[in-house]
């Protein structure tokens, strides 16, 4: 299985970057609980101070540019994929190969973004693999679960965990809660708890959808 984790990074100059609050914690547990139920995994960490976990080959990534090309290295022999990442959206139009000077008495130049790819979208529409289970994950401020529902549709994975996320819900905390939608129009709900507890419903419902007869994720 494959597993993304953490915060993309987009480089504005050599010391500034767009970034998000992502810590890398769930996706650390969602490689930790697949590796401990017997899985072959590889954690594709985005920028993540977090030690490695035992068992699991880690890809380290800045980018959301590097980190679609890991996702579609990895994924090419793999029975299932998560994105537990927060990816970037936009990254900077150019970048500025020395620190960008403040001017005294000017205000600074706007900075033009553009789009990063949509990789869990790019991966949910082209599997490397038949029967290949797509997780994505959706961190959502408001309308949680109508906005989910969309994303769900528009990404065309298999299983969506939606959570509520804020300054101080969700990114960088020990725990987490959540309610994970499938393609099927299934709503499993996960409540208040350590990130491992949510880590262990998604791997469930993987395994339920990758019809496994083998002890692996079970």
């Amino acid at each position: 299985v494959v597993v993304s984790a953490g915060g993309t990074r987009e480089p504005l100059d050599p010391v500034r970057f767009l970034g998000n609050r992502s810590s890398g914690k769930q996706g650390y547990a969602l490689a930790r609980t697949a590796a401990a139920r017997g899985a072959r995994v590889t954690l594709l960490a985005a920028n993540a101070a977090l030690p490695d976990p035992a068992g699991v080959d880690v890809v380290p990534v800045g980018t959301a540019v590097e980190l679609r090309e890991a996702v579609l290295r990895a994924a090419a022999d793999a029975d299932a994929v998560v994105m537990a990442a927060a990816v970037a959206d936009f990254r900077p139009a150019t970048y500025a190969g020395g620190k960008i000077k403040k001017q005294d008495g000017q205000e600074p130049a706007p900075i033009a973004l553009v789009r990063n790819p949509d990789i869990l979208a790019e991966v949910s529409g082209s599997r490397a693999r038949s029967g290949q289970v797509v997780v994505g994950f959706a961190a959502e401020t408001d309308d949680v679960l109508a906005n989910g529902r969309t994303k769900l549709k528009r990404k065309g994975c298999d299983l969506l965990v939606v959570n509520e996320v804020g300054e101080r819900k969700t990114f960088g905390a020990e725990e987490n809660e959540a309610v994970i939608l499938g393609a099927d129009g299934s709503e499993t709900s996960v409540a208040h708890g350590p990130k491992e507890a949510l880590a262990e419903t998604v791997w469930d419902l993987v395994a339920e959808r990758l019809g496994r007869t083998d002890p692996s994720l079970h």
